[in-house]
């Protein structure tokens, strides 16, 4: 089932939290929806689900506008904060979302132990809520998610308080949603976003700023190459000077005087690799180490962001 946003924008008072933006999700697409703190991610979740309502724009959701018809059925929610019920066991808790969620009778029983060993809760599931770590009320939360084995999930930072253990598993449920569901995900732990996500969303002050998969931001951010450059010659000092003087490299910091080495920052990829190898061959030099960075997505990210 597809998602549809148009246009979406909500304010809070003078501030505009979401500010006009436009985006699609796909069935069987794992949307991962990055941004700093206050970016406006966790207030357009919330409108997709009809938590909050819209100022203006619109969101379709399988073709159906929320405006004129609740599509409340058809989606899974896990908020960031995750309240649950802590004097409650884990079975009536999830056998109370089922029926709030209308899961058919026959069906429940059947449902529940799914979501019990999907979720890794079989151990803990006759304990109270509130007796559980943080990491298994994660799993009790993603279990009220997915009770009703709904079409889209909306997932707000699903691994926190979650251990490295855990995350790989989770990871990988998501990963097995997503071929049949659709699936946004929210979070600050940015490889999790490369390892589980399809595509990258990034939103900063309520604007989209970034929208593709991890190697067209990388590619889009490579305008700017970053090389480690090893160089042995008579003088580091002499090297220094001629590199800066290379027409396409903006940058040059000695990393290492003793093993003369350079990180140098250049605006195009082959054609400061050949000046640099002219240069040295010219000079009677010896380059012994040339080796580009891959530009990280936090990278990526910092530079989106920070404005």
């Amino acid at each position: 089932m597809d998602i549809v946003i148009d246009h979406l924008t909500k304010s809070y008072g003078f501030q505009k939290a979401v500010d006009d933006i436009s985006f699609q999700v796909k069935t069987g697409e794992i949307l991962g929806f990055l941004g700093p703190n206050g970016a406006g991610k966790t207030t357009t979740m919330k409108m997709v689900t009809g938590y909050i309502s819209m100022d203006s724009g619109d969101i379709k959701i399988g073709g159906n506008s929320v405006r004129v018809k609740d599509m409340n059925r058809y989606i899974g929610y896990l908020p960031e904060n995750n309240p649950l019920y802590h004097d409650m066991p884990v079975i009536d808790y999830l056998e109370f979302c089922a029926s709030l969620q209308q899961v058919p009778e026959e069906r429940m029983e059947e449902q529940i132990r799914r979501m019990v060993r999907v979720c890794g809760l079989d151990v803990e599931k006759h304990k109270k809520i509130g007796e559980l770590s943080k990491g298994f009320r994660q799993r009790v939360g993603l279990a009220q998610a997915m009770i009703h084995d709904p079409q889209i999930l909306i997932l707000d930072e699903p691994t926190t308080g979650l251990d490295p253990n855990q995350i790989v598993e989770i990871r990988e449920l998501i990963r097995q949603l997503g071929k049949e569901k659709t699936v946004i995900l929210s979070t600050h732990i940015l490889p999790e976003v490369e390892a589980t996500c399809d595509r990258i969303l990034i939103i900063n002050r309520g604007k989209i700023v970034a929208d593709g998969t991890a190697d067209t931001l990388r590619k889009q951010a490579q305008g700017q190459q970053v090389l480690r450059v090893r160089i042995e010659a008579p003088s580091y000092q002499e090297v220094y000077d001629e590199l800066g003087k290379l027409s396409t490299v903006g940058m040059v910091d000695l990393l290492d005087k003793d093993q003369l080495r350079f990180e140098t920052q250049s605006v195009a990829d082959q054609t400061s690799n050949n000046q640099i190898f002219n240069m040295c061959v010219n000079r009677g030099w010896i380059l012994t180490e040339m080796i580009p960075f891959e530009t990280k997505l936090e990278d990526i990210f910092r530079e989106l962001t920070m404005n």
